[in-house]
């Protein structure tokens, strides 16, 4: 069956069929089960292993994503960082996005080049031709914060003819905007911190993919390393996740319409966004996306404006995460972006659309 987004996200959450049983799912805040005399019989032992809240979250994600299996971390950082200490073993060749998350390129310099992994660095128009010397590549679509958006496609033939193994970033396009599996990633990595979650309220990430042996060495990394996902965290990410369909659609249309509003602004430099029809990744997103997404990449005059936007504003709030229910502006040069000073990130919330373009509209005058 076909269902709608609203529809998908609320199956996501699960039903038990039990008479009796609640309709909500139940938090299981365990560190050690009741253990059975047959060893090989227990489904669950130790906290650090598994979690029947765990499970719940990770089938609505794997669901959601088009994935036979989804793992859930501790964050988004949780997650990339276990793939990419699965796959970039030493004498192996990883892409990175040069424009994407800071963290990333961090992570790959700091701890997996002195450990003999070469790092390229690449930016969403040159993946491609970065990918052609790759034993594994990570990327990013829309890319954070530029919003160019990837070949996925043909970043995956690429990747397919020489064996690599593609991973795509899918935090910002969320599994209800582009399912990257089915265009040929081995892996999805994301941030469930964002729009899944929705509250700004909790951290949390995921893998999913289709590969059980692959999947299975980047359960082990979890099970040794530890970067688990808490009970609690992993209950309410369950719980929002029924509403991600409805609340991604509306910041998703927001996005449209205040992208719409800024590219005709006089205060506005630039913007990006995929949903416009004359945005550089247009074409591309049409051929991939459903959903355009709900970040806006504007440029003002400098620093103060953006300041001066927020502070005119009487709905936006300052704050880096996105994907929430408040729409929030970032200013990214101040994490050390290759951006301009004046270069600003919204991520839009779930506000009424006349509202948050009326008041945007307002405190850029």
């Amino acid at each position: 069956m076909d269902y709608g987004d609203s529809t998908r996200s609320v199956k996501a959450v699960g039903r038990e069929s039990i008479p009796g049983a609640p309709v909500a799912p139940v938090p299981v805040p365990a560190s050690a089960y009741h253990l059975s005399a047959d060893e090989a019989a227990p489904l669950d032992t130790y906290g650090r292993a598994s979690n029947p809240t765990w499970r719940g979250l990770e089938s609505g994600l794997a669901e959601l994503e088009g994935a036979t299996w989804a793992l859930t971390f501790g964050s988004g950082m949780g997650a990339i960082s276990a793939v990419l200490r699965v796959l970039a073993m030493p004498q192996t060749t990883l892409v990175v996005p040069a424009d994407g998350y800071y963290q990333v390129r961090r992570y790959a310099a700091e701890y997996l080049a002195p450990r003999g992994v070469t790092v390229i660095e690449a930016t969403a128009e040159q993946m491609c031709e970065a990918a052609g010397r790759a034993d594994v590549v990570l990327a990013e679509t829309p890319v954070n914060p530029t919003l160019d958006v990837v070949d996925l496609h043909r970043l995956a033939a690429i990747c397919r003819s020489r064996g690599a193994t593609l991973v795509v970033d899918n935090t910002a396009a969320t599994p209800f905007g582009v399912q990257p599996l089915s265009l040929g990633a081995d892996l999805v990595v994301a941030s469930a911190t964002k729009a899944l979650s929705g509250h700004s309220d909790l951290l949390a990430g995921y893998v999913a993919g289709c590969h059980p042996e692959l999947m299975a060495k980047i359960e082990r990394d979890r099970l040794l390393a530890g970067p688990v996902l808490g009970a609690f965290e992993a209950w309410l990410a369950l719980r929002s996740l029924g509403s991600a369909g409805l609340r991604i659609d509306r910041q998703c249309r927001n996005a449209q319409a205040v992208a719409l509003m800024l590219r005709d602004h006089p205060a506005v430099r630039s913007v990006r966004y995929p949903g416009l029809p004359d945005d550089p990744s247009h074409a591309v997103a049409v051929e991939q996306m459903r959903r355009f997404g709900g970040l806006v990449a504007v440029e003002l005059a400098d620093a103060a404006a953006v300041h001066a936007l927020v502070q005119r504003s009487e709905l936006l709030v300052a704050a880096t995460s996105f994907g929430g229910l408040h729409t929030c502006v970032d200013r990214r040069a101040r994490w050390g972006d290759p951006v301009g000073d004046g270069f600003a990130r919204i991520a839009l919330g779930i506000e009424d659309t006349d509202d948050i373009v009326a008041d945007i509209e307002r405190a850029l005058t």
